[in-house]
Formats: structure tokens, C-alpha cells, sequence
């Protein structure tokens, strides 16, 4: 579980995040979703420890998380499954080696044993025959789900997904958003997914935070959000819908 408590971010005295309170559960997919420029990505960064708050806590557990030094951050972050918005696979890797990299960077495993957990996470994400492939060989869907891999590979207690379906087609983002979930619940994870998609937030949205102008504005369920009777969220839902309406309009 992660808990954030009266968070305040600001950046050259602008305001960005106004005493934000959340409680993320372990073992469900916990959804930031909010417009562009709403603070959601602000959060997330410093959730992780990127951004280093004005104000308030972040507790992973029981371990005050922002209190803590460069080391002791480290340990934590050893803990932590990344799945960023390009995928950020490097290039000049192949896949084995992609999903191989935190294992290399964080354990003292042997080689054999590194291999061995790089191809179980392979099949995790259900991709065979794909270690010697460069990322530029691969498909928008396949990034996505090697990305997935390496954020698994350390067996992580917290996965934080920066808008995972980002330039997917809608059958891949629906597959992504189907292994996020699977994987939270299989591994009891504790999942924090920032997403604008509203097909992410109905498929996988067990706890859902809207952010609005750096400040918490609704929270709920998926079974609860399209049967609000809050305005701003409507808005929000509604400009979605007819975003998504405008590009398969101009697909077909």
C-alpha cells in the first residue's frame, strides 16, 4: 500500500499539486486520471521520488518514503516496476537484454539465473522467440508488453504505469490494460496507472482518483464514475468520448 498524505508541489511559486490525500491499495489498479496539465504526471513523479515535494508525506508501508536519504530511497526504488509512456526500451539492446537490465543493475544473480527469470517474464507477457529482436523489430503492442517484462523482472511490490496505451490501436491498449491488471492482482501488486483513457478507467478502474487544477475532485470506482453527478468529471468524460469519436472518425 502507498499512502500520500497533504501533498503540495509547486514549481517557481506556481501551485501544481494542492494538498493531495490518497490512499493506493495493494493488489488492485489504482488509476490517476485527470487532462493534460491537471497534475497527474507531477503526482506520479514525485509518488517515485523524482520530484522532491514542498510539503506532506508519501508512505510506502510503513517506511516514510520522502523522508528518507539517497540510500535508503535506493532499497525502495529496488522494489519499484517502471512502465513509462514510450516504453523506453534501449535500442541498441535486444529484448533479452532490455528486460535483463535491472537484474544486471541491481542483482548479484548469475548469468544463467538472470536468463532464467528474463524468459519467464517473456511468457508472462505471452512473447516467444523475440529475445535476440531489437526494439525498431518489434510492434507497438510487442514494446509495450517487453516493457512490461523488465518492469517485473525484480519481482517488484509497486508498478507505476505513465500512460501505458499511448499510441496503441484499441485492440492492443485493451490486451495492455487486461496484463496490467492480471499481473497486479496475480503478484499482489500495488498498481498506480496515470491514464486519460477512458476505456482503461471501465476495463481495469478499481480505484480511480480525478485530478482537476492540482486537486483531488472525485474519487471512486469504475462501477461509480459514469454515474456521477460531478460536472467537472462529466466534462472531462464527456471530452474524452468525443476525442476518441474524432479519431476513429478520421482513421475511417
Amino acid at each position: 500500500m502507498i499512502t500520500v498524505k497533504h501533498l503540495e508541489k509547486s514549481f517557481n511559486g506556481h501551485v501544481v499539486l494542492n494538498d493531495i490525500s490518497i490512499i493506493f491499495e495493494t493488489g488492485k489498479t489504482n488509476l490517476i486520471i485527470g487532462r493534460s496539465g491537471s497534475g497527474k504526471t507531477v503526482l506520479l513523479k514525485s509518488i517515485v521520488g523524482l520530484h522532491e515535494i514542498d510539503s506532506g508525506e508519501i508512505w510506502f508501508e510503513d517506511i516514510l518514503f520522502n523522508k528518507l536519504d539517497f540510500k535508503e530511497k535506493k532499497k525502495i526504488r529496488q522494489e519499484m516496476g517502471m512502465l513509462f509512456q514510450g516504453s523506453a526500451l534501449f535500442d541498441s539492446l535486444t529484448v533479452e537484454q532490455n528486460v535483463r537490465f535491472p537484474l544486471d543493475m541491481f542483482t548479484d544473480q548469475t548469468l544463467e539465473e538472470k536468463n532464467e527469470r528474463v524468459n519467464f517474464c517473456l511468457q508472462r507477457v505471452n512473447i516467444t522467440n523475440a529475445n535476440n529482436l531489437f526494439p525498431s523489430e518489434l510492434s507497438g503492442g510487442m514494446k509495450k508488453r517487453v516493457a512490461i517484462a523488465r518492469a517485473i523482472s525484480l519481482k517488484p511490490k509497486y508498478l507505476f504505469c505513465d500512460e501505458p496505451n499511448s499510441g496503441l490501436d484499441p485492440p492492443n491498449a485493451i490486451l495492455i490494460d487486461a496484463l496490467i491488471k492480471e499481473i497486479t492482482e496475480e503478484y499482489l501488486i500495488t498498481t498506480i496507472v496515470n491514464t486519460h483513457d477512458m476505456n482503461s478507467v471501465i476495463e481495469i478502474g478499481t480505484n480511480i482518483v480525478f485530478i482537476n487544477e492540482g486537486k483531488i475532485c472525485w474519487e471512486g470506482n469504475k462501477n461509480e464514475i459514469l454515474h456521477s453527478d460531478n460536472e467537472v468529471l462529466n466534462d472531462f468524460i464527456f471530452a474524452n468520448a468525443l476525442a476518441k469519436q474524432l479519431k476513429m472518425h478520421v482513421r475511417k
